[in-house]
């Protein structure tokens, strides 16, 4: 097993990774204010977990409550956020029960939503299934739910008390889905982490093949570099905002599809290589390294087109985006391939000639 710790002082908390961890409820018990929980999870990751999980919570004295959402970003909206409360008020659950999210990153978003505002804060514990989860979503502590004008843009940071990523829970875990998850994982390297690029390039066919020391070593580089990040810039005031790469690119995709037709990291993979293209017109990296970067993805099984939606369409979307500040969209660019900065000085024409020659 792996771990690691995020750095926030009184509120600093562990990811612990490895196999097996599911059934070890002894690492949960110590995270708990009291001997009760409730579990939030979907219908999907329910039937395959969720009785692993609460076995082993209630063989240590633990009781337990569930509630069990539909599967989806389509999903992640007030309606399915206040079927949450309606759980935790109908079991009387105090301030003190600890909110377990038992899923991937709408499930560990609404959970954690969900456990920010309940009598304005539950403790709650993350345990992301996917990859994309457990290398990006569930650590740092943004929560969220959608809205019809954008993605995440009604939310809270709020930290957990423990991730355990249990990569059993990847066995299970349809090939797009994993390769979304890799989208992620490619994103530290772009952004800080050169060497770190330089050995998924070389690994890539052992994650796709879900070896098991390929995926642990990945999970813990990307939690290692997303922990630093958000130990310096917990509300994403500065550097966290690197973390975004592709992302105002990709939510523009995604909201403008609608949500849940193209998976996050496949929006997030065509909105880099849109960032990359834009990157390029200005100067800061060659067409060698958006070939580069477009070679991964495809090896990744991710798109490298985004959908064409209309110029018009994604500059209006990304006009929400969070990024925005006073009316100047700031966007994540690479001055070098391992090097990410915020600029906010790209014209209108320079973000939608990067927009157009991306896409098909």
């Amino acid at each position: 097993m792996h771990s690691l710790n995020v750095a926030l002082g009184d509120r600093a908390y562990a990811i612990h990774i490895g196999r097996g961890l599911l059934e070890q409820a002894g690492r949960i018990l110590p995270c708990l204010k009291t001997q009760r929980v409730a579990i939030v999870t979907n219908d999907v990751v329910g039937p395959l977990y969720l009785e692993r999980l609460r076995s082993a919570l209630e063989n240590a004295g633990v009781a337990v409550s569930t509630v069990v959402l539909p599967d989806g970003e389509a999903h992640k909206d007030w309606q399915t956020l206040n079927r949450i409360f309606d759980m935790l008020l109908a079991e009387r659950c105090e301030r003190s029960t600890t909110l377990i999210a038992l899923g991937g990153g709408v499930v560990g978003d609404m959970g954690g939503f969900a456990a920010a505002c309940y009598q304005r804060g539950m403790p709650f514990i993350q345990i992301p299934t996917t990859l994309l989860a457990q290398v990006d979503s569930s650590v740092g502590g943004k929560t969220a739910i959608n809205h019809p004008l954008g993605k995440n843009m009604i939310g809270a940071f709020y930290q957990p008390r423990l991730v355990l990523a249990d990569i059993d829970t990847l066995d299970t875990l349809p090939d797009r889905e994993l390769s979304a998850g890799l989208a992620e994982v490619i994103k530290y390297g772009l952004i800080r982490d050169p060497e770190f690029l330089a050995w998924i390039e070389t690994h890539l066919d052992r994650l796709l093949a879900r070896d098991t020391a390929a995926l642990a070593f990945a999970i813990e580089r990307s939690c290692r570099n997303k922990a630093e990040v958000v130990a310096a810039d917990e509300t994403e005031q500065g550097e966290r905002a690197l973390l975004n790469l592709g992302h105002t690119f990709g939510h523009a995709i995604e909201t403008g599809m609608g949500y849940g037709q193209w998976l996050h990291g496949e929006a997030v993979a065509a909105g880099t290589m849109m960032a990359a293209e834009l990157s390029r017109a200005l100067g800061w990296i060659g067409k060698e390294d958006v070939a580069r970067v477009e070679a991964l993805f495809e090896r990744a099984r991710l798109p490298v087109w985004g959908p064409r939606l209309g110029v018009e369409r994604y500059l209006e979307f990304m006009s929400h985006d969070k990024k925005v500040e006073a009316g100047r969209l700031r966007l994540v660019l690479l001055r070098a391939l391992g090097r990410a900065v915020i600029h906010g000085d790209a014209t209108q024409g320079e973000i939608a000639a990067a927009i157009e020659a991306r896409c098909r």
